[in-house]
């Protein structure tokens, strides 16, 4: 079955072998004085945008933004997005894989875990001139690559993801237990990977080296939501995605899912969106 379009770093723009899981770019360059229309796509590596200037939309799984001044955009790999981005938009564009941090980075990669877990930024002007020094000098070392500019990338890497990490908790009350946070966060992580095979949360505690009861607990406390009912939430957006990303039938996509029998799949979806998986189609695209 053909697939929802998966993009990936353009090797074109990486100037050494260094950065085939690393590119920045401006967005100047990018628009190059012309409007930018891209369909529904995916990547299979974080895409940051962070608009000094913006103007446009931008649709990420099925949720609409209106892109403006000083905002961040931070999409997980396999979310689909769509965008139209304004010819006289500023700012950058970063392509970033999980593996740009080694395995011995655990810190680094917990900050972008995180920081991808919301997919919108909005950020006082104050607040924004913050960042915006740091991705200057990101994109300084990138294209002059001096001596450990690796390091010096990695570390502005940080700051960039602390700084949305802490946009996101300025307006909860009490801080969240860091290790039921990372735990849930590898948890969200395994659906966009396993939603496909694995339907039961039982497996994914398994894999998480947690008792179903443990999974439970985590995701009640953070999210207010049981493990099934995520799961679930995964299937019916990978299913949305493809009803509208794609022209195929329904039992087409049933069988991708995952799903033998298409009349079980077409009373689940309905069941938990109101909609037949053909008239959600017709009603939405």
């Amino acid at each position: 079955m053909e697939k929802i379009p998966v993009r990936r770093i353009d090797a074109t723009f990486n100037k050494s072998d260094s950065f085939q899981h690393f590119s920045i770019r401006h967005l100047s360059d990018l628009l190059s004085g012309k409007d930018m229309v891209q369909p529904l796509h995916r990547h299979d590596f974080f895409h940051i945008l962070v608009l000094e200037k913006g103007k446009g939309l931008h649709a990420i799984d099925f949720k609409k933004y209106d892109v403006k001044d000083n905002s961040v955009f931070l999409i997980r790999p396999g979310q689909a997005h769509s965008l139209e981005l304004k010819a006289d938009c500023s700012g950058y564009m970063i392509q970033l894989t999980a593996d740009f941090y080694s395995s011995d980075d655990k810190n680094n990669s917990s900050f972008l875990r995180k920081a991808a877990y919301q997919n919108h930024y909005a950020i006082e002007g104050n607040k924004f001139k913050k960042v915006l020094p740091v991705l200057v000098s990101i994109f300084e070392e990138y294209k002059n690559q001096q001596e450990n500019y690796t390091e010096i990338i990695k570390a502005n890497l940080n700051i960039l993801f602390v700084e949305l990490i802490r946009e996101q908790n300025k307006n909860q009350q009490s801080k969240t237990n860091s290790y039921a946070q990372e735990r849930l966060e590898e948890f969200l992580e395994l659906l966009e990977i396993h939603i496909l095979t694995h339907k039961q949360a039982s497996s994914y505690a398994k894999m998480l080296h947690l008792t179903s009861y443990q999974l439970n607990a985590i995701t009640k406390t953070l999210v207010n939501k049981t493990a099934s009912e995520l799961i679930t939430e995964a299937i019916l957006l990978e299913s949305k995605r493809y009803l509208l990303a794609t022209t195929h039938q329904v039992n087409q996509i049933a069988g991708y899912m995952g799903y033998d029998d298409v009349s079980y799949f077409i009373r689940f979806f309905k069941k938990h969106t109101g909609f037949s998986p053909e008239t959600f189609r017709q009603n939405f695209k």
